[in-house]
């Protein structure tokens, strides 16, 4: 009903006991609503009535009610309506979640979080000591949620998450060893662990895609290595085996020849004949975890003694990558396909990988290794 006063067209405003104003309208269903906040000044609310108003003739009105669901609870159901995400990421995002975003946000309704707010949480997290890299992972996992809930279930209107610069992480600069190191640090790895070493930083192989290895991946006579499953450590569950994390993760690698003596060797020592036998175990033959890894061969003494401390296993893939983009005659097309890196384009890389660039890659490396086991030691 209009205003007595002025006989508004759209909606009516009405002044409360305590001197703000209050704006009501009417929705396309014919029941009045009344906007989230009141109001200091009369013209604020019939600016807002107008707003309201010309959304509702652009088709952009969106019922307030359907953006009252808290943010914790509609969070929990993004995860879970999506099936193709990994396990690994669902305890991550479900981690992340839990640790950085629901003890902050998670009791507000998705219409009440605004770009401020969102400034503010992600100031009082890095306050409390959250590193700026888990800090952008959370700051784009709270966005990933909130524009779904704008562009597909249409609860609010606009996505919060508009802060400058905040999903970008500075990561420190990563190693990167050298040939020599490489072998080196293979050189103090227990004997059944010297091969894993060279495989995982020449085949630029992620952990899990390494300790996923099968006798019938590995051609001995070819020097390829073929990924094609990758172990995933999920906290209460155990050792999940699936894909690798992308499409593009699936392919087979030339390994240099100068690698080959020593993974031969494994091979024959190892490994059991069975096609499925796992090629990189534990004593026992159990599978490899990651979090055991370090202990199990004193990684932070090996490190530290071929002058890479602080190493971490996943930076041997990143060394070999970096051998990889030095390749003469690689385009980049070769390189992403023998990383397995996934990018808006990884089906035309997986598709269209040359397996002559691949190996031609691996003999540059080979080249690469005896050039340097050439030269003598300064030592």
């Amino acid at each position: 009903m209009a205003n007595q006063k002025g006989h508004r067209r759209f909606g009516n405003i009405r002044k409360r006991e305590s001197g703000r104003y209050q704006a009501r309208y009417p929705g396309p269903d014919g029941r009045m609503r009344s906007a989230p906040q009141t109001f200091a000044r009369k013209p604020e609310a019939e600016k807002y009535l107008s707003l309201i108003e010309a959304q509702m003739m652009r088709g952009e009105w969106i019922d307030p009610e359907r953006g009252k669901i808290r943010l914790r609870d509609y969070a929990e159901r993004w995860i879970t309506e999506r099936p193709n995400l990994r396990p690994r990421t669902v305890h991550l995002y479900r981690w992340t979640l839990g640790r950085h975003i629901t003890p902050h946000l998670g009791d507000m309704p998705l219409n009440r979080i605004d770009t401020p707010m969102v400034r503010e949480w992600r100031a009082r997290l890095l306050a409390e000591g959250v590193s700026v890299t888990m800090t952008a992972k959370a700051y784009r996992l709270l966005r990933a949620v909130l524009m779904t809930a704008v562009k597909e279930d249409e609860l609010i209107r606009i996505n919060p998450c508009r802060v400058v610069g905040a999903d970008q992480e500075k990561s420190a600069e990563r190693p990167v060893l050298t040939v020599p190191q490489i072998f080196a640090l293979a050189e103090r790895m227990p004997e059944r662990f010297r091969a894993l070493i060279l495989v995982t930083t020449f085949g630029c192989l992620r952990w899990g895609e390494a300790v996923a290895l099968r006798h019938c991946d590995i051609d001995l006579a070819a020097g390829t290595v073929r990924v094609r499953q990758a172990f995933v450590e999920h906290r209460g569950t155990g050792l999940i085996l699936g894909p690798p994390k992308s499409r593009a993760g699936v392919r087979t690698v030339a390994l240099p020849k100068a690698a080959l003596p020593v993974l031969k060797q494994h091979m024959s020592g190892h490994v059991g004949e069975a096609p499925e036998a796992f090629v990189f175990t534990g004593e026992s033959g159990q599978n490899l975890w990651r979090g055991n890894f370090n202990k199990l061969v004193k990684w932070p003494e090996a490190v530290a003694a071929v002058g890479v401390p602080g190493l971490h296993f996943h930076e041997l893939r990143h060394t070999g990558n970096t051998l990889a983009s030095r390749a003469p005659g690689a385009s980049l097309r070769d390189i992403m396909a023998r990383m397995g890196h996934d990018s808006p384009r990884a089906a035309l890389i997986y598709q269209h990988a040359n397996r002559e660039a691949d190996q031609g890659i691996a003999d540059a490396i080979d080249k690469a290794v005896k050039a340097a086991r050439r030269k003598p030691s300064k030592r």
